[in-house]
């Protein structure tokens, strides 16, 4: 069956980093666009960064270019995020998402892992 499971998420300090990992298993990974987003409490879910099947073309929101890197291995089918000189305002439940197409019936998600940056 299908699972996208992340992890990495911690306490750290503002100004430190994380790698956050998404481990794919149960479809073709390659030939899903993957995507973090986070939940912060009393907040919408946002889009943090989005990277095309092959690994092309990435996107950012503007709160996190410059400081997040997104990143896949199709053979490990696993999908990164690199999180660069964290503010306390990244502190979130940070979902891995895999989507075919933009296709609501090819849409999975993870359990979500948390990042608190504080001091």
């Amino acid at each position: 069956q299908v699972q996208v499971v992340e992890s990495g998420g911690g306490l750290v300090q503002p100004g430190g980093s994380l790698r956050l990992s998404c481990a794919a298993s149960g479809f073709t990974f390659s030939r899903y666009a993957m995507s973090w987003y986070r939940q912060a409490p009393g907040k919408e879910r946002e889009l943090v960064a989005t990277i095309t099947a092959a690994g092309g073309n990435t996107n950012y929101a503007d709160s996190v270019k410059g400081r997040f890197t997104i990143s896949r291995d199709n053979a490990k089918y696993t999908v990164y995020l690199q999180m660069n000189s964290l503010k306390p305002e990244d502190t979130a439940v940070y979902y891995c998402n895999a989507n075919l197409w933009g296709r609501s019936d090819f849409d999975y998600w993870g359990q979500g892992t948390q990042v608190t940056v504080s001091s």
